[in-house]
């Protein structure tokens, strides 16, 4: 039996050391002793500057002011992610946060939209969403009822270094302590593999029960200590490379994130409120790196404040999350590219798993099969929706695009695609992080269109379903009346 978990040991700082040392801290208080190393010469990445909504479960749990926080972050709202040239060049659609239509018995609102295009109706799917007419009229404000029907989900776009400088300044007045050094050496116990003790240059060695590798891509612990493999993906997903750019702040803040597909790849554009984001994704197999310069800086669309990053990743993750006394969180656990905002909320769930077993006398494997099982779901899943983005298109103007939409998939993936294809249903596995509406908006997005629907949806008249859809849209309007612009929102809320 192990000894019991008095001290974790953060390796790394960035968004991912911090996040984990802010909510262990929060959770624990103190139970256990955190310390976190961090070098101020190793450069973070920060490329997740986009997230998804259950950002707000965690900084509601840390007790975050959302005024202060959006202040700190430079952020801004979001409110989905604009598709452009996804399915065909010169085509977009969103995938928002929100959920179309209305709860209207027993099957999804999709069979009943079906079934009433059919009746004549006009209204797009997306008609019915209110998170898209707020993306639209570029337009947000905060919504103070109940009533499902005008529920607008959202999230942020913000700074990730920032972010992480701010939970830092939370975490220290929590207690954690910081330690800058670079490590230069892994200790461990020659009898049982588990890491005793990390070692700085200039000799100074931090002992710890309970290590968390935030090291990035290198997983100096899970990786190069404990030698455990990752498994790559870049036969499903042969992007591997990424340029990034931050450009002068758009006069017009957009509340949602622009995913703008290339010859061989896509690019992003991410408002904050003193600059945007912009980076280009790739496959160095379709595109050099030159060519993919000057897609991205002919493509911005303000002027430039420095010279592109370079980033090289596979993606995929690391075999075993956790691993001895070794928890893998951010990039060392993996990498997925970050077209759906995934990043962040990936470091998120794995603290919050982390945290909902934790070892309190001692390791025990019966909590890390369950741990790492939980995070293959949750990672194959989430590549499973990115697949999908690339391999339903219908884009013939390059090498890349053909071959996305004609190689092989994974075998769920396959069985979601084609069940939807046939009846307009979705099932969803525990551990996928988006739900139906989000599968709805891409697949019908990238072009997918159901050949039936559910009986359910026959049981009223043409014209009865038809009065139906048309009070929903009528609802869907009423709170644009009260919205305000993105800009001027964020002005007033924030002071």
């Amino acid at each position: 039996m192990q000894s019991p978990i008095r001290k974790v040991v953060i390796a790394g700082g960035g968004t991912a050391g911090w996040m984990t040392a802010a909510l262990i801290s929060k959770v624990l208080q103190g139970q256990v002793n955190v310390q976190l190393i961090e070098s101020d010469a190793i450069g973070i990445i920060g490329v997740g500057e986009a997230t998804i909504p259950p950002i707000h479960t965690f900084n509601k749990y840390l007790g975050l002011d959302e005024k202060e926080f959006l202040r700190e972050t430079k952020a801004t709202i979001k409110l989905g992610i604009k598709f452009e040239n996804w399915r065909v060049k010169g085509e977009s659609y969103y995938h928002t946060f929100g959920a179309p239509g209305a709860n209207m018995g027993f099957c999804s609102f999709q069979h009943y939209w079906l079934r009433a295009k059919q009746a004549g109706l006009q209204a797009s799917l997306w008609d019915f969403d209110l998170n898209y007419l707020c993306c639209q009229q570029q337009k947000f404000n905060k919504i103070n009822t109940q009533n499902p029907v005008f529920d607008l989900q959202y999230a942020y776009h913000f700074d990730s270094g920032l972010y992480g400088k701010y939970l830092r300044k939370i975490a220290e007045k929590a207690g954690v302590t910081r330690i800058e050094g670079t490590i230069e050496h892994v200790q461990s116990d020659p009898q049982t593999g588990f890491i005793t003790a990390l070692q700085l240059k200039g000799g100074q060695q931090i002992q710890g029960d309970l290590f968390i590798d935030c090291t990035g891509q290198r997983g100096l612990l899970i990786r190069k200590t404990l030698g455990v493999k990752y498994e790559g993906w870049s036969h499903y997903l042969p992007a591997d490379t990424a340029l990034a750019v931050p450009s002068e702040r758009f006069k017009h803040t957009l509340p949602y994130t622009r995913s703008i597909a290339h010859t061989a790849g896509w690019q992003w554009r991410i408002p904050l409120t003193h600059r945007n984001g912009n980076g280009l994704v790739y496959s160095s197999k379709y595109l050099d790196d030159d060519a993919a310069y000057q897609s991205l800086m002919s493509n911005l669309d303000t002027k430039p404040l420095g010279e592109p990053k370079k980033i090289t990743f596979e993606t995929g993750r690391t075999a075993q999350q956790w691993h001895k006394n070794v928890v893998a969180i951010g990039l060392s656990s993996g990498f997925l590219e970050p077209l759906e905002s995934t990043s962040i909320h990936l470091i998120q769930s794995a603290i919050v798993r982390l945290l909902k077993m934790f070892p309190n006398e001692g390791i025990n494997q019966t909590a890390i099969d369950l741990y790492n099982t939980e995070s293959k779901t949750e990672f194959e899943t989430i590549a499973d929706f990115i697949i999908l983005h690339y391999h339903v298109n219908e884009r013939q103007d390059s090498d890349f695009w053909r071959d996305m939409s004609h190689m092989a998939i994974p075998d769920r993936l396959q069985q979601k695609i084609e069940l939807f294809k046939e009846c307009a249903a979705i099932f969803n596995d525990p551990h996928d992080i988006f739900r139906d509406a989000s599968w709805l908006q891409v697949m019908l997005g990238q072009g997918i269109m159901p050949g039936d629907y559910h009986p359910a949806a026959k049981v009223a008249s043409d014209s009865e379903l038809l009065a139906i859809m048309h009070k929903i849209l009528t609802a869907k309007q009423q709170p644009m009346g009260k919205m305000l612009g993105h800009d001027e929102f964020l002005h007033r809320y924030t002071g």
